[in-house]
């Protein structure tokens, strides 16, 4: 575990954990909600599900473990189940890498870096995906935030579209966001249980936390938000990601690496009041 300090924030990240976030505060507040013992974990080489872990690439067919439980689709990639290595670090920002070699739970080689940097009113996190195979692959990037949910919490952000889902939660279309789902004036967490994908995401969003507000603002890789509020829990996400969920089984939406190329993305979250 280790825990990085800039003025009164406090960033705890457990290499050995999946190189997640296990906490966040600023003067003691909470600014993560940690869920299973993760405050934010990546989501590395693909984010969110494939469907019934079962996709094909290059005439080959492949199956991936089933790696959540009992959950019907492999999710999140293989990042956030291992461990990770501590390439530098200083008072306010640490480097962890990942090698992973083809087996297990994803069959192409690749390598990882997260950074975190932080500061008195901001945490940034950067992420890397390298090819390391011998062909072209597919990637995915994507960060796991669990944010509080106090009562009156709210989130405001502009997509253009929205992924429907089907009963196992894989999106089965694309439509303009209606109006109870449109968020860019704000809305209430919870006014509607989601679990969607938002695309054409401008990069930014907006969270009342209650005593504290958070601003996301993402590279432009990171053009779809995964939106998460479980009704009756205590916690909601807000997932930067750079393709909807089971883009792999539908020919869009991930990005195609040849051999030593690079996926990057960075994410800010910045405390805006309180």
């Amino acid at each position: 575990m280790l825990t990085l300090r800039a003025g009164d924030s406090v960033l705890t990240v457990a290499p050995e954990q999946g190189g997640a976030v296990m906490g966040w505060s600023r003067g003691g507040a909470a600014l993560l909600q940690p869920v299973r013992g993760l405050g934010c974990f990546p989501l590395v080489p693909y984010a969110n599900r494939i469907a019934f872990g079962r996709f094909g690439w290059e005439a080959n067919a492949y199956r991936l473990p089933l790696n959540f439980g009992d959950h019907s689709h492999s999710i999140h990639g293989v990042g956030w189940q291992a461990p990770w290595a501590v390439a530098g670090m200083d008072g306010d920002s640490v480097r962890l890498t990942l090698a992973h070699d083809g087996s297990g739970g994803w069959p192409f080689a690749f390598e990882a870096v997260q950074i975190f940097a932080l500061q008195a009113d901001a945490l940034t996190v950067t992420l890397r995906l390298s090819n390391r195979h011998t062909g072209p692959v597919p990637a995915g990037l994507g960060l796991h935030p669990f944010f509080p949910r106090p009562p009156g919490a709210s989130l405001r952000f502009a997509a253009d579209t929205v992924w429907l889902n089907d009963a196992t939660a894989l999106p089965v279309r694309s439509e303009p966001v209606p109006p109870k789902w449109d968020h860019k004036d704000g809305l209430a967490v919870g006014a509607d249980a989601l679990d969607n994908c938002f695309s054409g995401w401008d990069g930014t969003a907006f969270l009342d936390l209650g005593t504290v507000g958070m601003r996301i603002e993402a590279s432009p890789v990171f053009r779809h938000l995964q939106v998460y509020t479980p009704p009756g829990q205590d916690f909601f996400c807000v997932e930067p990601v750079t393709h909807r969920p089971d883009a792999i089984n539908h020919g869009a939406g991930m990005a195609v690496l040849a051999p030593g190329e690079a996926l990057e993305g960075t994410a800010m979250f910045r405390i805006t009041v309180g």
